[in-house]
């Protein structure tokens, strides 16, 4: 067996024609719908809203404030970079163009391993929760996991087809979803017009001031995480350079004033009684249901079908990440290939939803052997996994904000700006701190207590792999970024 044949990733060389994906399929407003629905604002607010209460208190909504400040900064980069070079491979292409081969395989595996693991929480809570729906409306007790299984299959289907009809789908649960959330919150506002106040934006209301807000600022972070989704389309978009900036800073604006009404008005719907907020399992459920029976199904259907857009957008767009890294030999070639007919990344989208499939499998035999199979429930899932990814996730964040400043001195120095530059991607490398500190330190729940050892494993040997692969493949480095989105 020849040396080649002997690695892993034996095939690194970059196609001689790269495989390239359906340019000019989407507009401005396409991929704006696709990062919010990425984002899915009832699917995240509903599972998260309650733990950011427990920990702030009824001035929960201060803690989405800061939330949406960090997740600016962070956009602020990600628009620099896309400015100036348009990539499917978003955080790996800048990272990688800026720190060279070895920076980009690490950056691949992190970000394939941190977006598989929170895309494996939407596969299993897409079945849970219609299975909780019902449950509550008919009586069934059907297991979710057949549900996930049958609704995963349909969204794949659909990506399959084409970006353009994936991704408009995507944008239609959107808009469904926004439609009910608005009417929901603005009935309960309504109904509760007598006794509103501004205590939920009192930082006096914080239990225990800025510890209070920061132990609950992680999962206000994951209310936002996809809004780096309109990045990973830019090949298909037209005019990157211009749209994916506006797309992001659009996207991100729109869900910060969203979740900071849903939480004003769900605060003010439990009348500022944080413990019966926290203690409730979905809170906005609940509000609605004291406003009118009816609103309390629409909002489960708003919750499906947030869901299904989460699904839909978020494997879209991170399992393009991928398939660029395939594409440009930072992965296995065979990621990297299209359908013929349809440019889709076809195997990049198998590979993105079969890893998420077989880690909720290995999700589920550890709790069997643990011996806690009694808490195998969707919720359950939802949150160890999001945890989980998030970590990794913010991991490539941080690495995107440090690598800003060096790739403006370096690529583009006529263009360098302290402020834009320098100055804010500082600033978002400091917000991202606050969520790890209190996603990895120590005195945690088994099983949050390894989930930063196991984080850190996986950068370790991310850095090894990568260390050898590109020692192996010098070129590697220099195929970082090769395929531009707009040429």
């Amino acid at each position: 067996m020849s040396e080649a044949a002997s690695v892993p990733f034996s095939e690194t060389k970059a196609p001689e024609s790269p495989e390239r994906l359906h340019k000019g399929a989407l507009r401005l407003i396409d991929i704006s719908a696709s990062t919010m629905a990425n984002i899915g604002p009832a699917y995240s607010f509903y599972f998260s809203f309650g733990f950011i209460v427990f920990t702030a208190g009824i001035a929960a909504p201060l803690t989405i404030v800061a939330a949406a400040v960090a997740i600016a900064l962070l956009a602020n980069t990600l628009s620099q970079f896309s400015r100036a070079q348009p990539s499917t491979g978003g955080f790996i292409t800048f990272v990688g163009k800026t720190f060279g081969g070895t920076s980009a395989v690490t950056t691949a595996l992190l970000c394939g391993a941190g977006y598989i693991i929170a895309i494996s929480s939407v596969l299993v809570i897409s079945g849970g929760f219609l299975s909780m729906m019902l449950n509550f409306y008919l009586g069934w007790n059907v297991p979710w996991i057949i549900f996930s299984v049958l609704l995963t299959a349909g969204a794949v289907a659909m990506m399959i087809r084409g970006v353009a009809v994936s991704t408009k789908l995507a944008g239609f649960f959107f808009g469904f979803e926004m439609v009910v959330l608005l009417i929901v919150a603005v009935a309960t506002l309504i109904k509760n017009g007598g006794t509103l106040s501004l205590a939920p934006f009192d930082p006096h209301h914080i239990n225990g001031g800025f510890s209070g807000l920061a132990a609950g600022f992680p999962l206000a972070i994951y209310l936002f995480i996809g809004w780096e989704n309109s990045a990973a389309l830019a090949e298909e978009t037209g005019n990157p350079r211009r749209n994916v900036p506006r797309a992001v800073f659009l996207s991100v604006a729109i869900m910060a004033v969203t979740y900071l009404l849903l939480a004003y008005s769900t605060v003010s719907g439990f009348r500022d009684n944080g413990t019966a907020l926290a203690n409730a399992s979905i809170p906005f459920i609940n509000v609605a249901h004291g406003v009118v029976a009816f609103l309390a199904f629409i909002a489960y259907l708003a919750g499906m079908t947030s869901t299904l857009g989460v699904l839909i957008a978020a494997v879209n767009s991170q399992c393009r990440l991928v398939f660029n890294a395939g594409r440009e030999g930072l992965l296995p070639r065979w990621i990297g290939k299209v359908d013929p007919v349809r440019r889709t990344p076809i195997n990049a989208i198998f590979a993105f939803v079969g890893i998420a499939s077989v880690i909720v499998l290995g999700w589920a035999i550890g709790h069997w052997v643990g011996g806690s199979g009694g808490s195998l429930n969707a919720l359950n899932y939802f949150t160890e996994s999001g945890t989980m990814g998030t970590i990794l996730i913010l991991v490539v964040y941080f690495l995107a904000n440090l690598a800003l400043p060096f790739y403006y001195r370096r690529y583009r120095p006529s263009e360098f700006s302290v402020v834009k530059h320098l100055v804010l991607p500082v600033l978002g490398m400091a917000a991202i701190a606050v969520p790890v500190y209190y996603l990895c330190k120590p005195g945690q729940a088994n099983p949050y207590d390894w989930f930063p050892y196991a984080a850190l494993g996986i950068v370790i040997i991310s850095v090894i792999y990568a260390a050898v692969l590109t020692r192996r493949d010098p070129a590697l480095g220099d195929r970082v970024g090769s395929i531009v989105a707009d040429e």
